[in-house]
This record gives C-alpha cells, sequence and structure tokens, in this order.
C-alpha cells in the first residue's frame, strides 16, 4: 500500500463529474495542475474533509488511507492533514503567534510551552520578531511564511497546498517554493498541491497529475512530462 491512497473521489457536477484515484509515497512532493474549473481545489477539499464525497452510482468505495489508516472516516481534524491556501487564511484578531500556536492551544498545551514552540517556528520559516505583528500588516509572502508555520507546528503526515504561491510576484513565488522543498526534507511531510502553473509543478515536484474535466488526462514523475502530453 502507497503511504497516501485515494480511492474513488468523486463529485457530480452539471457540466462533468469529478472521478480521480491517485497515490503518493512517503515523503514526495505530488501537483495536481489543470486549468480553473477541473476540481483541483475540491480534490484537497476532500482530502482534508472540508467537503464530503457525492455517493457514486457505480457502487465503487471511496477511501483515504495516509500511512496505513483509513482517514477518510475520520472529521478533518482528526485526519493528520495540514492545509496551506491561497489567502493564508489567517486569523485577523490574532497576532503572528496566536496564529502559529494555534494548532497547540487546541490540543491543550500550555501557554508558555505552546509560545515557546511558536517562536521555533518562526524562526524556521525566517520570521524571528514577528511575534506581535498584526496579519493585516504583513506582506503576502510574510503571510504565506506564518500560514506554513501555524501548519507545520501540528507535525501533520500530509500537507495540502492550494495554490500556495499564485499570489506572489514571480521572484518571490520561486524563492518560498524553494524554501517549502526545503521545509519539506527537514520535517518529513508528504504534500499534494495543486497549481495551474505547470512550471512551478515540475520545479517542486516529484510526480504530476494532469486534470482535465474531472479525470486524469496524466500522471507521472516530473521528469517525464513533456509540454505535448497536455
Amino acid at each position: 500500500m502507497a503511504y497516501l491512497e485515494i480511492n474513488n473521489i468523486y463529485k457530480k457536477w452539471n457540466e462533468f463529474n469529478l472521478d480521480l484515484s491517485f497515490e503518493s509515497e512517503k515523503n514526495t512532493f505530488t501537483s495536481i495542475v489543470g486549468p480553473s474549473g477541473s476540481g483541483k481545489s475540491t480534490t484537497l477539499r476532500i482530502i482534508s474533509g472540508l467537503d464530503k464525497n457525492d455517493r457514486r452510482e457505480d457502487g465503487k468505495d471511496f477511501s483515504i488511507y495516509l500511512d496505513g489508516q483509513k482517514i477518510s472516516d475520520l472529521p478533518a481534524n482528526k485526519r493528520m492533514c495540514g492545509m496551506v491556501f491561497q489567502n493564508h487564511s489567517l486569523f485577523l484578531n490574532m497576532n503572528v503567534i496566536d496564529n502559529v500556536a494555534y494548532g497547540l492551544k487546541c490540543r491543550g498545551v500550555p501557554k508558555n510551552e505552546r509560545y515557546e514552540i511558536a517562536r521555533e517556528y518562526l524562526k524556521k520559516v525566517q520570521l524571528e520578531g514577528f511575534e506581535k505583528r498584526d496579519p493585516a500588516t504583513l506582506s503576502g509572502g510574510e503571510a504565506q511564511r506564518v500560514s506554513l508555520a501555524r501548519t507545520l507546528i501540528i507535525k501533520p503526515k500530509l500537507i495540502l497546498f492550494d495554490e500556495p504561491l499564485s499570489a506572489l510576484d514571480a521572484p518571490l513565488r520561486k524563492k518560498l517554493a524553494g524554501e517549502i522543498l526545503a521545509l519539506q526534507k527537514e520535517f518529513g511531510f508528504t504534500s499534494v498541491m495543486v497549481t495551474h502553473d505547470l512550471n512551478e509543478a515540475k520545479l517542486m515536484s516529484d510526480r504530476i497529475i494532469i486534470l482535465k474535466d474531472g479525470a486524469i488526462n496524466w500522471q507521472g514523475n516530473s521528469s517525464d512530462f513533456r509540454e505535448d502530453m497536455l
């Protein structure tokens, strides 16, 4: 069994049905590439538990396995998944350190201890000294780093990235992409990212999945991908 095994994700729409299965190995980075409306973000939301999978008419069973455990029957907060969104989704009523420490607060970690841990994670994303900053004062890159720290601090086995770099300018996108890959090597998490940017996918990914009208059009190692496969 693969480290991440996705079986029969399904969502019924008027234009087409989202219908796909795929696998990812441990400590790898998989990118799902496709145009807007092809089902990329919905796929992530179903994996994370934020959206429900639709009932299939053909009787095929839906399941998600992560590190040998079936997580598709678990609520979102029990799936050992973290998610980084395009708009970073920080809590605007909290300062930076409270945002980063939020997951530990939910787990009952005492305040002094969770703040100490949060400071260490802010260092890891190069934001030492930002503890008291208001999220509204952060640049796009800084806000996305806070979002990364907030996700990493709960030590997820799987991190789902939903267009995490698309709101940034080109030089910052490349820099942050490199930082994400370095953090993946340090923490050993498995990643699935959705993006419309093929170059970004090729830069960051071990494997690429091309999604078209809700179905997998091609999947394989990023080194094997050619433009004429689109």
